[in-house]
């Protein structure tokens, strides 16, 4: 049983190099930031490599004890079935995070969390910090955490937002509005919640699908829609499909 017992000693070696691997190639990659906050990329590759060099010891100092006790080391006829699962959960985290490409977070996320929530909003402070800034650097962010704190319409009526974000259409009225969104990332990913400006353009499914990056440049007006809960939104001329950007999440 020389393979068992080489394969029970080292999975779990395996499965550290493998999240290792991957760890540092989306670091090399600029594809980090896919998963985690910019703010913690020198911390992840530093533990990274402190991990794989943990690793290297484990195979160079630790020796396996001859008299290691095997799973159904007695030629159990289940004994094959450790042996397969073992490998498949080698092969599924390789193929994983090592060929499978980085996805981005999207409207089956943002069905499952609360789009502007109050947990994706600036505090009250830095909202009244961008009151009189420059408005073409607002991100989806600002704009859809001024709309969230009340900013009524006379403050938006001179106003014009130039941003990006993917396509993820307004519940309470799909036919008529979407939501050009992005999502706020505090720590990693699994925070990660999403925020959105509302677009009145009848029939914008036709044109952009769900989940599709679109650029717009848009004065604020009152909601034309009877149905929509959104009281200002944006109503845009044209709209220009995009790709998604490097880095598509906000911070």
């Amino acid at each position: 049983m020389p393979f068992r017992r080489l394969l029970r000693r080292w999975q779990g070696a395996l499965l550290s190099i493998v999240g290792i691997v991957a760890t540092v190639w989306l670091g090399v990659n600029g594809q980090l930031g896919l998963y985690i906050h910019p703010r913690y990329f020198v911390f992840t590759m530093v533990m990274a490599l402190i991990a794989a060099a943990l690793v290297v010891a484990a195979f160079a100092l630790v020796t396996a004890a001859e008299d290691e006790h095997e799973i159904l080391d007695d030629g159990g006829r289940w004994a094959w079935l450790w042996s397969a699962g073992s490998i498949l959960i080698i092969v599924s985290a390789t193929v994983g995070l090592l060929v499978l490409p980085p996805a981005t977070l999207t409207t089956a996320t943002v069905a499952k969390r609360d789009l502007n929530g109050s947990t994706s909003d600036l505090t009250q402070s830095e909202a009244d910090s961008l009151v009189g800034g420059d408005y073409s650097t607002f991100t989806v962010r600002d704009w859809s955490s001024l709309l969230r704190q009340g900013a009524g319409e006379d403050f938006f009526a001179d106003k014009t937002a130039t941003v990006t974000g993917f396509v993820t259409p307004d519940t309470s009225d799909p036919e008529n509005v979407f939501f050009v969104a992005r999502f706020v990332v505090s720590c990693c990913a699994v925070d990660a919640q999403p925020v959105g400006i509302p677009v009145y353009y009848p029939g914008w499914q036709d044109e952009y699908p769900t989940d599709s990056w679109v650029s717009i440049e848009s004065g604020f007006e009152t909601n034309p829609s009877i149905s929509s809960e959104e009281a200002i939104v944006l109503v845009p001329s044209t709209i220009t499909p995009t790709e998604q950007p490097a880095q598509p999440y906000v911070y």
